[in-house]
């Protein structure tokens, strides 16, 4: 390592000792024949002075430092002098004198700032993204995201749930948002879309055996963006067989309660309340109703109903997905023309208002989903076309199964006060879906166009 300590660590342990840092300038202070530095990495801040004498050379290399120089020190750590410690930080009683200077990275002149508080604007702050993620307020907001997703899986871990990676390159089936396709050189004319999510994979997951699956994946929607979406986003996938909905409930609000006292220290009250669909949408005019009190106010809502009406396009389709079972009494109602009274068996997480997470039990009766495929007017080779691989896993003896699936980026941005779920992804997208760091999307050859047996018309 060509450090000896990080620049959060020194306190008066290591007074005397001598020690070699790395990091960036944060700021340089000039006091004629005494020059402090703050030296900074994702640890902290620790005060390094620069003496003219007894070496002159280190001296003059440290009045030619800028600001976000990325340096290495070396030197021995002694007290502040009465007056000027820093009890702010945890290296504020002590600094480091320099006996030792290299530059490793010079910096040229910022674009911008590294403050907590800057005036740039959000595309030049995602254009210099690198400058932008040295911000304390920036970077503790991905340390959250670490801690909180860390905490997900060791719950998850320690009850008997394996993390299962599902493909990135799947089958194109728009239902809800539009997909991503990505052309296949080697299948000609033929396309992969991105998942919008892993719902069919994991209920395979369930086909197969797997009992308890959860993954922290990555999602992609083509939609038009708000400042709570992204054209991807992750989520947190569960999936369990042989439950009813109590013990997904019972489950969600377990791991919430640990992962809370966990990443936060705060200690959540369960259970979560409870309120119906119809109740809510007839109270609060909204089935994301945000009441009670307390910084996190959990609410699930209960019993959707299973489809809803198009005005538009004058037909029924699905509240939530087509894979979400109908309540048990209300199979039947399947076969009538008044399709507003057939109850999922659905629930919705809500927290400060917004829509966290959204789960049902799954259809495991190859006939109930080909009921529901033909009140959603699908014929049998639309359905085979789009989920015949689902289909025929349900012929091969399916377990009763559900789960459920949370917005981690929205999660994040809730507890972070966050205005928009960009502060809380390292690499995000502008509201036109577009990365100013790496400027994509982008144009690409001819010749990659032409691998692809693909033409561009003109516009």
């Amino acid at each position: 390592m060509l450090r000896t300590h990080t620049c959060g660590q020194l306190n008066e342990q290591h007074l005397n000792k001598e020690v070699v840092l790395c990091g960036w300038v944060a700021a340089r202070r000039d006091h004629g024949k005494i020059i402090f530095i703050d030296l900074r990495d994702r640890y902290g801040i620790t005060q390094v002075v620069f003496f003219p004498k007894p070496d002159a050379s280190v001296y003059e290399k440290a009045r030619k430092l800028r600001a976000e120089d990325v340096i290495k020190v070396k030197g021995v750590v002694s007290n502040r002098p009465k007056g000027t410690e820093n009890p702010k930080i945890p290296t504020g009683f002590v600094e480091v004198g320099a006996a030792g200077l290299d530059v490793l990275g010079p910096a040229q002149d910022l674009p911008v700032t590294v403050e907590d508080d800057i005036e740039a604007g959000e595309e030049v702050r995602l254009t210099y993204r690198y400058l932008d993620l040295r911000r304390k307020k920036v970077f503790d907001r991905l340390l959250l995201r670490h801690k909180f997703n860390q905490a997900f899986r060791s719950y998850l871990n320690s009850n008997q749930f394996l993390e299962i990676e599902t493909p990135f390159l799947t089958k194109s089936t728009p239902e809800g948002a539009r997909d991503y396709l990505v052309p296949s050189r080697l299948n000609q004319h033929k396309f992969y879309a991105l998942p919008q999510s892993p719902q069919l994979f994991k209920q395979i997951l369930m086909i197969g055996g797997i009992d308890k699956y959860y993954q922290i994946v990555r999602c992609f929607r083509d939609e038009d963006l708000r400042k709570d979406r992204q054209p991807e986003f992750t989520q947190l996938d569960i999936e369990m067989s042989f439950v009813q909905e109590e013990d997904i409930l019972s489950l969600t609000e377990s791991m919430f309660a640990y992962v809370f006292k966990e990443a936060l220290g705060v200690d959540l009250k369960l259970p979560f309340p409870r309120i119906t669909y119809r109740q809510a949408m007839r109270k609060y005019k909204s089935d994301k109703p945000d009441f009670g009190k307390g910084n996190y106010r959990f609410l699930w809502v209960l019993d959707f109903p299973l489809f809803e009406y198009n005005d538009q396009e004058k037909k029924w389709q699905m509240s939530h997905h087509p894979f979400t079972s109908p309540r048990e009494e209300d199979i039947v109602a399947l076969d009538g023309k008044d399709l507003s009274k057939v109850g999922a068996r659905a629930y919705d997480l809500i927290l400060n208002g917004a829509e966290l997470g959204s789960g049902s039990i799954r259809i495991h009766n190859p006939a109930v989903q080909r009921k529901i495929f033909d009140v959603l007017g699908m014929s049998i080779e639309d359905a085979e076309r789009k989920f015949g691989f689902l289909i025929r896993a349900l012929k091969y003896g399916a377990p009763v199964h559900g789960g459920i699936a949370f917005g981690l980026d929205r999660l994040y941005a809730i507890i972070s006060g966050a205005d928009s779920i960009r502060e809380v992804i390292a690499f995000p997208k502008t509201q036109r879906g577009w990365c100013p760091l790496s400027e994509a999307p982008s144009p690409v050859s001819e010749e990659q166009l032409a691998e692809l047996h693909i033409e561009l018309l003109e516009e």
